[in-house]
């Protein structure tokens, strides 16, 4: 046995099936729990996202007995104070591949061996890590479905059998010489209402999903007026479940719904992929060939950008999904997609403004699947065929909220309008009701807009 360790908590906060304590226990006698409140990734997360991963650093403290170190600082500053306070001759991660993290981690390790000190790398946040999934010439994939399918095929491990006995605790105020611990923040004003944070939390939400909804996952996973999807993409992003958890307990389940959701766990695995290897593509096109499409700005693009926020568009299905996303700090992902398509596609305003806005505000906030998704959108993304997803507000509507439930939910001014007639509520005998703006966009004509200027990108590529 080696000296002790620090386990380097980041995306991971959990104990269960948890295998950097499986390495941190094989190289020492005992690992100081660490967290690094890091302001480059928290002072743009917003309040949703830094409150609910306080609530799960609370409940990771009280799991490992109180003996979780919290600092605030640099990780490339305090990360090796921390280990050397300790005597620590590895710091122990999952790692990360985002494009910050990349950068994060490199600098972390450079700053250790200065010491002589290793930073190690066990897992990842994701079943198969990125970069791993290629084609048979090792290029890797642009297209999710033979991703996919070779995904599917990579030899997985089961989870790691690992409690917070596995390890042999450090208690941190026993460490003087280090970095000065903080205490978790308090939770932030909010006006949403956050689901439970935390790892306990987080396998009561799946259970139930597994008892109750995943055999009608299929079904129901594009229907915002039943209650239909997991509600799991929050724990993942903290990592208070891992993926690898959620496959293994799907393996149980033979339905096509069960299918079906494992293809949204490759999806979110296939952006990871293609954010790791375009890095660029979090702030910029992933096709190139779409910085040649026009969008709209001034002042009246800026207006149309307040009303599509405030969720005051005058298309009811639309505003319901911006309302959703304000009262719960989460959206369902149907509605990511049509008030996406309306941002990008009838108001013509960049895809990146959309992207900002949904960071600041949702708790699940993922930089690779929000960025790529927005693209998929926009079709600037990794999709061969993009041209013509151009989803009618109207139609999507009547299809996934038949009977207007959503919508009256979320928009109190159309509570009375019966039906379905709630999706045009212009067109009611005496017209929109009080409170509630007309529409502020033609859909038919900003459709056949949108088609011309993808038209100029097809021209400028030849």
């Amino acid at each position: 046995m080696g000296a002790d360790s620090v386990v380097w908590f980041r995306r991971d906060l959990r104990v269960r099936d948890q295998p950097i304590f499986l390495a941190a226990a094989d190289s020492g006698p005992a690992a100081l729990a660490l967290f690094v409140l890091d302001p480059a990734l928290l002072d743009p997360s917003g309040p949703a996202r830094r409150t609910f991963l306080y609530g799960c650093l609370r409940a990771l403290d009280d799991a490992l007995g109180g003996r979780l170190l919290v600092v605030r600082g640099d990780p490339a500053d305090v990360v090796p104070r921390v280990a050397a306070a300790v005597g620590a001759g590895t710091v122990h991660v999952a790692a990360d591949f985002g494009p910050y993290g990349t950068r994060r981690d490199q600098a972390v390790e450079e700053a250790l061996a200065v010491d002589g000190r290793e930073l190690v790398r066990t897992g990842s946040p994701y079943a198969v890590a990125p970069g791993r999934v290629t084609k048979d010439d090792g290029d890797p994939f642009r297209v999710f479905t033979p991703f996919r399918r070779t995904w599917s095929r990579q030899r997985r491990r089961g989870p790691a059998d690992t409690s917070a006995a596995t390890v042999r605790w450090i208690d941190p105020s026993d460490e003087g010489s280090g970095p000065r611990a903080v205490r978790i923040p308090d939770d932030e004003p909010l006006d949403a209402a956050l689901p439970d944070p935390g790892e306990d939390a987080a396998h009561r939400q799946w259970k139930a999903f597994l008892s109750d909804a995943v055999d009608r996952y299929g079904e129901d996973r594009n229907r915002p007026d039943v209650e239909g999807t997991s509600r799991m993409s929050v724990y993942l992003k903290w990592g208070c479940i891992h993926p690898r958890t959620m496959l293994h307990d799907l393996s149980r389940h033979r339905s096509g719904s069960a299918e079906t959701y494992r293809t949204e766990l490759a999806w979110r695995e296939f952006y990871a992929d293609v954010l790791f290897r375009r890095p660029d593509s979090a702030r910029h096109n992933y096709d190139r060939a779409f910085d040649a499409l026009p969008s709209a700005s001034g002042k009246r693009a800026d207006e149309l950008f307040a009303a599509w926020r405030e969720g005051r568009t005058g298309f009811p299905i639309v505003d319901a999904g911006m309302r959703q996303l304000r009262a719960q700090a989460w959206m369902h992902n149907r509605l990511r997609m049509i008030v996406a398509s309306f941002l990008v596609k009838d108001l013509h305003l960049p895809w990146w403004w959309g992207a900002r806005h949904f960071m600041q505000l949702l708790v699940d906030g993922d930089l690779a699947s929000n960025q790529h998704g927005w693209q998929w959108t926009a079709g600037s993304g990794t999709d061969p065929a993009p041209y013509f997803r151009i989803f009618n507000p109207v139609t999507q509507g009547e299809r996934f909220d038949p009977d207007g439930d959503y919508v009256r939910r979320f928009v109190p001014e159309l509570a009375d309008v019966p039906g379905r007639a709630v999706h045009q509520p212009w067109k009611l005998p005496d017209g929109v009701p009080d409170g509630y703006p007309q529409p502020i966009v033609d859909h038919r004509a900003e459709r056949d807009e949108a088609l011309a200027r993808y038209e100029r990108v097809k021209a400028a590529r030849g």
